[in-house]
């Protein structure tokens, strides 16, 4: 039983949640998560024992100076709590850290241990993933849930993913055992341009999570942001030919895919979100239910400058990468 000392009881707690690592391209994701804890001054109560889950080969400690005293910093995860107050005030639980290199099942239960003993009613996970997307196109973002029936009240994709997974994948699952809802936000990012930062994928992935949990998040500079990172894109691509031609390409397949959905209903239904993220206040979420001790059989452990973007792959007919949950 995890016990926790000085943190208040909670509103309508959401836990959300990022991992740096195979699903966090261009870091969206962990930036995200660390945007809310800025804007929010968000208060740290728990970190993961690093001894437990990392490989210090694979993600190694840092050493730094503070005063002249050298000091260690341990790659670990760990549990943050912002209070939005408002006329229907919410609180988040925010887990921002690095992939585990082992024992997942172990680090899924913790992780759902803080959230059963703080009554976290959702658990969101937000992932990026690379994909054929031109840069110039607004980021895909795609929410995910292993629950039928969140997928059917919170217009959402049941999962139907097989293969590989990630970190994401894993606690997603381990929350459907568990008992609580959990909802999986994947936004793409061009695989041409991957390298960190990507504002305009983080900036999707916040304003997807405004609408899903019916919260307004301050963006600050994010808007400006992205902006200007999809300005040096344009400048950088402009400057290779075979890459423009190819975004080009791009292009054109995205606004193809995208004209179905071009019509009188789909444009009223974004356009309503839209003021409901820039007029409507703090909100409480719409998925309810306490959580609740996880399954042990499944859970349990039983080992107890600037960057000129690369050139396109030369394929005939580029597939989308599929999120991997």
């Amino acid at each position: 039983m995890i016990e926790l000392e000085g943190v208040p009881e909670l509103v309508d707690p959401v836990m959300i949640a990022a991992f740096e690592g195979w699903n966090d391209a261009g870091d969206a994701a962990s930036s995200a998560i660390a945007h809310l804890d800025a804007v929010w001054k968000g208060e740290v109560f728990a970190a993961l024992d690093a001894e437990d889950y990392y490989d210090f080969q694979v993600n190694r400690p840092t050493v730094w100076l503070d005063g002249g005293v050298r000091k260690i910093t341990w790659p670990t995860t760990r549990l943050s709590v912002v209070r939005v107050g408002g006329d229907k005030p919410r609180d988040l639980v925010l887990v921002r850290g690095i992939e585990p290199s082992m024992r997942w099942r172990s680090f899924c239960n913790e992780i759902l241990g803080f959230a059963h003993e703080l009554g976290v009613e959702m658990v969101v996970v937000l992932g990026a993933l690379l994909g054929d997307t031109p840069h110039t196109r607004p980021v895909p973002v795609s929410g995910v849930t292993s629950d039928p029936d969140l997928a059917r009240t919170m217009d959402l994709e049941e999962t139907r993913y097989e293969g590989p997974t990630g970190i994401v994948g894993i606690l997603q699952e381990a929350c459907t055992h568990a008992g609580v809802p959990a909802v999986s936000l994947w936004a793409a990012v061009p695989h041409y341009v991957s390298q960190p930062p990507n504002p305009k994928a983080t900036l999707a992935l916040l304003n997807r999570l405004e609408d899903l949990i019916d919260l307004r998040i301050p963006l600050g500079e994010l808007a400006e942001d992205a902006r200007a990172w999809q300005l040096g894109v344009d400048q950088l691509a402009a400057e290779d030919s075979e890459v423009a031609e190819y975004v080009q390409t791009l292009e054109e397949a995205r606004d193809t895919a995208d004209l179905p959905e071009a019509s009188g209903e789909a444009i009223a239904r974004e356009f309503e979100r839209y003021l409901r993220r820039r007029d409507g206040g703090p909100g409480q979420g719409t998925a309810g239910g306490p959580a609740t001790e996880a399954d042990g059989s499944y859970l349990r452990d039983t080992s107890s400058g600037r960057t000129r973007p690369p050139k396109p792959p030369k394929v005939d007919d580029p597939g989308e990468d599929t999120p991997n949950e």
